[in-house]
């Protein structure tokens, strides 16, 4: 008798458990119902042609962010006095360059308090595209970025002048901004107007006759956030 309530009692156990592993089941089934096919993203990786929203951060030659849409990068760089723009993520295709020469970001410049529209070259686009494909969500990587020749500016005097910056003010590694002109149209006419975009440029060289600007960033750091189809 007392074998045969051992047993009775095991199955009603085991029957238990059964009913907790199909309610629990049914939860996790239900949730990812309600997510739709998004949660695919989170097993799959990046492939050519899929859109991509990506956080980002741009460094200069000393390590120090220059743009970034990475908030602790950003809070930690203005609590150590940087003036680091805030942006927010971009979304691009992944591996196909850009054919033009700037890509428009919006960039909160903390010592204005407004919002300018901020270049990135096509090197820096171009190697964020082609390095997509294959990551996954969430997934970071550090990019080496090829310098742009026209962002390696000499100013002379009048220029500094018209600037309304004195030579003596400034030293070499000083940062300063600097406007840069790009055309908005793969093919422009004569009657394009090229738009202006924001950069911040490292002082590399000074001469009594003027300065030398580099507005190049060796290093971007990126994050995917999510993707799409292709």
């Amino acid at each position: 008798m007392g074998e045969k309530k051992r047993k009775e009692a095991e199955v009603a156990r085991w029957k238990k458990v059964l009913v907790v592993g199909a309610c629990v089941l049914f939860v996790v089934l239900m949730i990812v119902s309600g997510m739709g096919y998004s949660w695919l993203s989170m097993f799959s990786s990046v492939k050519p042609g899929q859109a991509v929203e990506v956080s980002f951060t741009l460094y200069d030659n000393a390590g120090n962010p220059i743009i970034t849409s990475e908030q602790d990068v950003y809070a930690k760089g203005i609590g150590e006095g940087r003036a680091v723009l805030g942006a927010q993520t971009i979304t691009l295709v992944a591996n196909q360059s850009l054919d033009l020469d700037y890509y428009p970001v919006d960039a909160y410049v903390p010592t204005t308090g407004q919002v300018s529209a901020f270049g990135i070259t096509a090197n820096e686009y171009d190697a964020i595209s082609s390095a997509l494909v294959g990551m996954r969500t969430n997934e970071k990587k550090t990019l080496t970025i090829l310098p742009t020749p026209e962002l390696e500016k000499f100013n002379d005097l009048e220029d500094l002048e018209d600037s309304g910056i004195g030579i003596a003010n400034v030293t070499n590694g000083d940062v300063l901004g600097m406007t840069v002109f790009g055309f908005t149209e793969k093919f422009p006419t004569a009657n394009s107007t090229p738009a202006a975009y924001l950069r911040l440029g490292e002082i590399t060289r000074k001469t009594a006759g003027g300065i030398v600007v580099d507005g190049n960033y060796p290093r971007m750091d990126i994050r995917v956030v999510a993707f799409g189809s292709s």
